[in-house]
């Protein structure tokens, strides 16, 4: 019986493989990466210049620079339906009961059912940027009116979600561009402020932790923040027109200032939390950069030439994926050598997404 399981889990892994999604950037289209091979298109997907997708259970979500909200099924790669949440959005969040939109040009927040059906209309007059849940809140920053809002849901999770704002904090720092979570601690970084803001979504205690920055140059991309710089004991931060990446410890005491290249854009962390890719913008599009996070060095650099917009670290293999726009491929790098090991014709590609049924 023991021999029977071990070889139905050898089986079982052989053929477990991750499904990578990579948004086309001037196609409209999703491009579906299987077995490090380019398998399959989702077409008419709208304007995908700043497109995120994530995925929850068996179901796909797109957000499109053009305020496209499209569920699709990542299984059979194909749409499923699509509304036209504002005229521009960029972000999103997703519960078992409902997906959160965060809209530009219409200045409010959508809750809308996992079938797209529109459930409420929260007005911001701003805006929005940075949305995430924490138990039954919703969190979110202003850019235009520099504010944090959090939001309650009255049915504390019921399949109607019902919202309404039960903490505002103004003043919270020029400029608001992305946003954070960890546990119950919301940081979000802003364009004008030398500081992050880190509100306690327990207490609602906010505080401004300054940042350590030499010199301000011109920012040509937005840095990100998302889900990908958090370690148990560590927060990796991209400063904004300034070439570090800044080291916090849980409780945001300061602990290094990592010099990199240039602009740092995104902050990636491996499954295992080891390394911490960092790309960047301006000249330095082509860089790639490997952080140690236990030396908090250095330890590596490619340049893949082009235009890099995009990594992703794959949970299945010791594989880093980079997405190049400006020589329309993804590539493989191997994490246990750090050498090429494949390359993928994907027309334009940016964002990269990993899906794992």
């Amino acid at each position: 019986m023991k021999k029977l399981f071990l070889f139905i889990v050898l089986i079982f892994n052989l053929f477990a493989t991750e499904k990578v999604f990579v948004v086309e950037r001037e196609n409209s289209a999703l491009a579906v990466i299987e077995n490090h091979k380019f398998k399959n298109e989702i077409k008419n997907m709208h304007n995908f210049n700043h497109a995120v997708v994530k995925f929850i259970e068996d179901d796909g979500y797109v957000i499109t620079r053009d305020g496209y909200l499209i569920k699709f099924d990542p299984i059979k790669e194909k749409k499923v339906k699509e509304v036209k949440a504002s005229k521009s959005a960029i972000g999103f969040t997703l519960t078992k009961n409902y997906v959160a939109v965060a809209n530009y040009a219409n200045k409010n927040v959508q809750i809308f059912d996992r079938d797209l059906n529109l459930l409420q209309t929260i007005e911001t007059g701003s805006k929005n940027v940075g949305i995430k849940v924490y138990k039954n809140y919703l969190v979110f920053a202003c850019m235009d009116t520099d504010e944090l809002w959090v939001l309650e849901d009255l049915n504390k999770g019921a399949s109607n979600p019902k919202f309404k704002l039960v903490k505002k904090v103004e003043n919270a720092g020029e400029v608001p561009f992305d946003a954070m979570i960890n546990k119950n601690l919301y940081v979000v970084g802003f364009f004008n402020s030398p500081f992050v803001g880190v509100l306690n979504l327990d207490t609602f205690e906010y505080r401004k932790i300054p940042l350590r920055l030499d010199k301000k140059s011109v920012v040509l991309k937005v840095p990100h923040f998302g889900f990908w710089s958090i370690m148990k004991d560590k927060f990796f931060i991209p400063a904004v027109g300034d070439n570090k990446v800044f080291v916090f410890d849980k409780n945001f005491n300061y602990i290094k200032a990592i010099e990199v290249e240039g602009n740092p854009v995104f902050t990636s962390l491996s499954p295992k939390r080891e390394y911490l890719a960092v790309t960047f913008s301006g000249k330095k599009f082509p860089i790639v950069q490997i952080i140690d996070t236990k030396s908090l060095k250095v330890i590596k650099r490619f340049d893949f030439g082009g235009m890099v917009l995009h990594v992703r670290w794959s949970n299945e293999e010791p594989i880093l994926y980079v997405s190049n726009n400006g020589k329309s491929e993804v590539v493989g790098v191997s994490t246990k050598n750090w050498k090429e090991r494949f390359k993928i014709e994907v027309p334009k590609p940016s964002g990269i997404f990993i899906y794992k049924n």
